[in-house]
């Protein structure tokens, strides 16, 4: 059996070494339009590999994988995480798990998971070709014929482990295969905002929020940082990527509420204020800025609820100290677009 896999990433060439490990009788082919092959895996992570996750923080997989938790279950049912921790150690790599539950190797280099899989790929005679871009697949009667410019392949199976979607990668090989398919939209990209008030407070993290799209069961919560064209950061990406289908066919419009007090309820956000009323009722209000907020952040929202800076802790009463709740735990911006991610991310490997 002769086995063509196009695409020399993390997936295809974890897949090239598990199919000659439990086929070891077939022929394994690995093409990559690159010049080398696990180019992303080499500077994931800041060049450290985030390999994979021990998942004992989470309590659901539809909070990471929103778009696919129910496949990504069935799989993890066949190769868990813990299955690939265990075989890279049986490869020699030693891992660690960090606080947040991510799972580096112990080297903190990611050279060290691309020369492992390398390696192993040599070591069971796997053939890789760089520089060779699949330009068709022709289905025969039992088989495929994969073209490239070069050459040709005949393949009793092929498997595409392609990756991300690019104008220069876009996966038309496979248009002449009768496949359904679905199109390819952006996923982890920054907001555009239609604020230049917010944009001056360009650098500022955030390290706890909750980012949601007016509307919509779009959420997502964690570190947000402010830059000159809008927000960015964790949260904002993994929302991106939640609602990446809903953005695209609204053209990369809508309504961001940004919750910046966090995961705080609204009970704990009104007791901190009224506690703060009582205590400090004499002080500036611009003063105190609570929910470990920063100064210009505080300043931003007290404007943003109609709150002058002079004004006293003793007179947040009524439809103010409402609106400064509003707007702690509502705050909208206009989305007016989108920025690109450029940071190669990889999950799990």
């Amino acid at each position: 059996m002769h086995i063509v896999i196009i695409g020399a990433g993390a997936a295809g060439c974890f897949a090239a070494i598990v199919l000659k490990q439990r086929c070891p009788e077939a022929d394994i082919t690995l093409l990559e339009r690159g010049t080398r092959p696990l180019a992303k895996v080499s500077v994931t992570g800041g060049g450290r590999c985030n390999l994979t996750n021990s998942f004992k923080q989470v309590r659901s997989l539809g909070q990471v994988y929103p778009r696919g938790h129910r496949l990504i279950k069935k799989l993890f049912h066949q190769f868990s995480p813990q299955e690939t921790c265990d075989w890279f150690e049986r490869e020699g790599v030693r891992l660690v798990v960090q606080p947040d539950e991510c799972i580096f190797p112990r080297s903190q280099k990611a050279m060290e998971i691309v020369n492992t899989l390398l390696r192993k790929m040599e070591r069971l005679e796997i053939r890789l070709f760089t520089r060779s871009r699949v330009q068709s697949i022709e289905p025969l009667q039992n088989g495929y014929i994969v073209y490239t410019a070069e050459d040709s392949y005949k393949a009793d199976k092929v498997l595409v482990t392609t990756g991300g979607y690019s104008k220069s990668a876009d996966g038309s090989f496979i248009n002449g295969l009768q496949l359904k398919t679905f199109a390819p939209v952006p996923s982890l990209f920054s907001f555009a905002l239609d604020s230049h008030a917010l944009s001056e407070l360009m650098g500022l993290v955030i390290d706890e929020t909750v980012v949601t799209l007016s509307g919509t069961k779009f959420q997502a919560n964690g570190p947000l940082l402010i830059t000159h064209w809008g927000v960015s950061g964790p949260a904002v990406l993994r929302l991106s990527s939640y609602a990446a289908r809903h953005l695209a066919e609204n053209q990369y419009k809508d309504t961001l509420c940004i919750r910046w007090t966090g995961t705080r309820t609204h009970n704990d956000i009104e007791g901190t204020l009224y506690e703060t009323v009582t205590k400090h009722k004499h002080k500036l209000i611009s003063g105190i800025h609570l929910f470990g907020l920063q100064a210009r952040l505080w300043t931003h929202l007290l404007k943003r609820a109609g709150l002058h800076e002079g004004m006293r802790w003793a007179d947040l009463q009524g439809k103010a100290f409402h609106k400064l709740v509003n707007t702690l735990t509502n705050d909208s911006y206009a989305i007016i677009g989108k920025n690109r991610f450029k940071e190669p991310q990889i999950r799990n490997l």
